[in-house]
């Protein structure tokens, strides 16, 4: 965004719009090329226009389109389509809405916005029902809203006026968005979660428990780090079928063996592999590398913050299953169906 024009660059990995446009699709290879872009731009201008909105001041912005293409990110393909919408300048509100998948209660569809204003970023994640970013432009400041309530002043250059002061990028909205996507990752993760159960249902002492917890903190928290910075790369085809073996693996343990020692060891090697799990939503975002650590804090934080609501509620629930005549009943029985459900997710993950 500038003083002459505001440019908007938007990507969608390509199986979403083969999704969103079956039509498009003629030779049925689930592939999206150039030459189908090409003979359904009408379509996807369509598709975009009606999917994305950008208001001036409450008044709807038409773009001009000015290309589409096919790109990669980490070895996967996505649409890409640039459009221009008119300069905005200071007093104007700048309000971008993003209506793909609302209606589509269980999508994990997240939208990474990245605004530059006069060289100076913010970033933001839009998902479930919080789609709209608001930007307020001044002569010395923007303000940001995300959905209901969340504000931030970031990043705007002022006019080059005796009184106008730069204000320094803030980073608490995105940091709570962040904050909040991690969150929402763990809680719509069922692997994870199940994995997280498995490891906490069987017969343990409370110092057992913590070190366990401690392990897989610690380790999936290395690998999230490592993945996203791009230090270690290990393909998703290797990382989710692990991910449902080790819940196989520590179900066959609940099942077998009554006194279970140790278990942090090999939660510390399972949880090496659920970070990298963790880290496949921020990989695809391209972060900038100047606010990568503050969003890559705020979402794992996000994680451990929903990690240990789950401990602290299932503690007092655990005490008074060990406590019960019926408990090797029931920890064996939820491993069982534990075990069953790791095993169908191996077999559809080694499958895709």
């Amino acid at each position: 965004m500038d003083n002459k024009n505001t440019e908007v660059v938007f990507s969608l990995d390509t199986l979403s719009v083969l999704e969103l446009i079956p039509a498009i699709d003629k030779n049925k290879n689930f592939i999206l090329d150039q030459s189908e872009i090409k003979e359904n731009t009408h379509h996807l201008e369509e598709l975009i226009t009606e999917g994305l909105t950008l208001d001036k001041d409450n008044i709807e912005q038409t773009p001009t389109i000015k290309k589409m293409e096919i790109i990669k990110k980490e070895n996967k393909e996505f649409f890409s389509i640039t459009m221009m919408f008119p300069a905005f300048a200071p007093g104007e509100t700048f309000i971008f809405n993003d209506g793909f998948y609302y209606h589509d209660t269980g999508t994990n569809y997240v939208n990474l916005v990245s605004a530059s204003y006069m060289g100076e970023k913010s970033e933001a994640a839009l998902e479930g029902k919080n789609r709209t970013w608001t930007m307020l432009i001044t002569e010395v400041q923007q303000e940001q809203q995300i959905g209901e309530g969340q504000t931030v002043q970031p990043s705007a250059e002022p006019k080059k006026t005796k009184e106008a002061h730069p204000v320094k990028t803030t980073t608490s909205s995105s940091w709570f968005s962040f904050l909040k996507l991690g969150m929402n990752h763990i809680l719509s993760g069922y692997d994870h979660l199940l994995f997280l159960l498995s490891l906490l249902i069987t017969r343990q002492t409370f110092k057992q428990l913590a070190a366990t917890i401690t392990a897989f903190t610690i380790a999936h928290s290395i690998t999230l780090t490592l993945t996203v910075l791009g230090i270690i790369n290990i393909p998703a085809s290797f990382v989710e079928p692990a991910i449902a073996l080790s819940i196989c693996y520590v179900s066959l343990e609940n099942i077998f063996r009554k006194k279970i020692n140790y278990r942090w060891a090999i939660t510390f090697v399972f949880g090496l592999i659920h970070g990298m799990g963790f880290a496949d939503i921020l990989k695809e975002m391209n972060i900038p590398k100047s606010s990568l650590a503050a969003d890559l804090a705020s979402f794992n934080i996000g994680i451990e913050m929903i990690q240990l609501a789950i401990v602290i509620l299932l503690l007092p629930l655990l005490s008074i299953l060990y406590r019960s005549k019926y408990s090797r009943k029931a920890i064996v029985t939820f491993s069982i169906i534990a075990f069953l459900l790791g095993g169908i997710w191996l077999i559809e993950r080694l499958a895709a």
